[in-house]
């Protein structure tokens, strides 16, 4: 008489790594529940990130996470002013001075009284004056659309991420930008390699509304890739984003499995949430001498 044993330690390993499936799928699921949701870093949160990104002297991720307070829905007017003096402070120290002068005048057209402090360094004052009366004496544009607000046609970008890639696999990104009033002059892609680090900012292509971007083979690693696209004016400045530096988009990139499809745990994640899901009920196992039977029932 054959032993019991192999096939009921077989059937207790089966169940244990679907259950095991089950626990690494979950965070995924999470993610996914809270997206759809619309969960977003708040505002504040952002700006405080931002500033204190600047004063570790973290200036290009500084701009991306200030880049993603200024294109959250709801964001005030004062806090729109702090975003603009913060970017204004990043670009002055990068010397990227159109960018600077586009974030100083985003924040004059919005309050056209403001003055930073007598403490404030030089540095900074001397670069908002210089704008300031440039901006004055071509007549305060875009203080018209504050004087008189019109309402400014919504611009979309039209993109869908892929699921999953392989990895070392050059990802090529698509899509098409909805801009009714014209006023979207280029498009980045900033993407990085896992979930933390600093994000890499690159520009894409972008002809008659619409754009190409790759992210190279080298950055295409498990488990998971994140990038964002945006949409800048003619100052540099973002106007919108699919994904940002808060909340990019993912792209799946599972690890190369040996063994076959059974030793892959990409196998066992959907075996796992189908039993769990049905509710798995192993409720006797009855081993009688002379019969040798492993009984599972499944119930739904």
């Amino acid at each position: 008489m054959r032993s019991v044993w192999p096939r009921l330690a077989a059937m207790l390993a089966l169940t244990a790594a679907c259950h095991s499936a089950f626990v690494v799928a979950t965070p995924s699921l999470a993610f996914a529940q809270a997206a759809a949701k619309g969960d977003k870093a708040s505002v504040t949160s952002l700006i405080q990130r931002g500033s204190a990104l600047f004063d570790d002297a973290e200036y290009e991720e500084s701009i991306q996470t200030l880049s993603a307070a200024l294109l959250r829905p709801g964001t005030s007017k004062q806090e729109k002013i702090e975003i603009y003096r913060l970017l204004a402070y990043n670009y002055i120290v990068l010397k990227r001075a159109d960018e600077a002068d586009a974030a100083v005048r985003g924040l004059l057209v919005l309050d056209e009284t403001y003055s930073l402090p007598p403490t404030e360094s030089p540095r900074f004052k001397d670069f908002f004056k210089a704008t300031r009366e440039k901006w004055e004496s071509e007549g305060k544009p875009g203080r018209e659309k504050v004087d008189s607000p019109a309402a400014e046609k919504p611009i979309r970008i039209m993109h869908t991420s892929p699921a999953q890639v392989p990895p070392g696999t050059l990802i090529k990104l698509t899509g098409r930008v909805e801009d009714p009033d014209g006023r979207v002059r280029a498009m980045q892609l900033a993407y990085r390699a896992g979930a933390e680090g600093k994000f890499i900012l690159v520009p894409a292509s972008y002809t008659l509304g619409e754009f190409r971007a790759q992210i190279p083979s080298d950055a295409v690693k498990p488990p998971l890739v994140e990038y964002y696209l945006q949409a800048i004016d003619k100052g540099g400045l973002p106007l919108t984003s699919r994904g940002d530096a808060a909340t990019p988009l993912r792209i799946a990139v599972p690890a190369a499995q040996k063994g076959g499809v059974l030793t892959s745990p990409w196998f066992w994640v959907p075996v796992g949430l189908a039993v769990v899901g049905g509710g798995v009920a192993a409720t006797y196992i009855l081993l009688n001498q002379r019969t040798s039977t492993v009984t599972i029932r499944v119930t739904e």
